[in-house]
C-alpha cells in the first residue's frame, strides 16, 4: 500500500524549515543554557566547552532568526559586551525543550539519573510535556496521531 503522504509535496515543510535553525547540537545547548539563565558568551563556552567560533556562529543565527536578542552591559572599566535574551519566539522552544530533556532522560540518563530536572515554579511539581488534540482529548499513544495535509501542502 502506498503511503498517502507520497502525494504531497514537502519543499515548504515547516519541520525542515526549523531543523535549518534548530537542527545542530550546539544549538540547542546554547538554549538550554539561556534558559537556565547563563545569558553571557564567556560563561556559556566555559560551561558547555563550546568552540568558540561555534558559539559565536550559533548565537548569530539565533539573533538573526529572532529566537534570542542581544542584550548590552558592561562590567565596570570594561567594554561594551552583550548578553543574550530569549525572544518571544525563544521562549516558545521551551516545550520543545522539556520534550528533548524528558527523551534523553528515559533513553540516555546516567544510572543516577538526570542531572537537570524542571519543575513549576508556582508548586515544585515537575514540568513535563503532553499532547492534547483542539478537542482538549489527551494524545499519549503516537499511533492515535493521523499525519494529513494541511492548509499550505502543495500536491506533488
Amino acid at each position: 500500500m502506498r503511503p498517502a503522504a507520497l502525494d504531497w509535496s514537502v519543499d515548504n515543510c515547516t519541520v525542515a524549515r526549523a531543523m535549518e535553525v534548530l537542527g545542530e547540537k550546539w544549538t540547542l545547548v546554547v538554549l538550554r543554557e539561556v534558559f537556565n539563565g547563563v545569558r553571557r558568551f564567556d560563561d556559556m563556552r566555559v560551561r558547555t566547552g563550546i568552540p568558540r567560533q561555534v558559539l559565536t556562529n550559533r548565537l548569530a543565527g539565533l539573533v538573526e532568526q529572532g529566537v534570542l536578542r542581544r542584550e548590552p552591559y558592561q562590567e565596570p572599566g570594561s567594554r561594551i559586551r552583550h548578553e543574550y535574551r530569549l525572544t518571544p519566539k525563544g521562549f516558545d522552544l521551551w516545550p520543545v525543550l522539556v520534550a528533548v530533556l524528558a527523551w534523553g532522560d528515559r533513553y540516555l540518563a546516567d544510572p543516577e539519573g538526570s542531572p537537570l530536572s524542571v519543575g513549576h515554579r508556582d508548586c515544585g511539581a515537575e514540568v513535563h510535556v503532553e499532547l492534547h488534540c483542539t478537542a482538549g482529548h489527551p494524545v499519549t499513544d503516537p499511533r492515535d496521531v493521523i499525519p494529513r495535509p494541511g492548509p499550505g501542502a502543495h500536491p506533488r
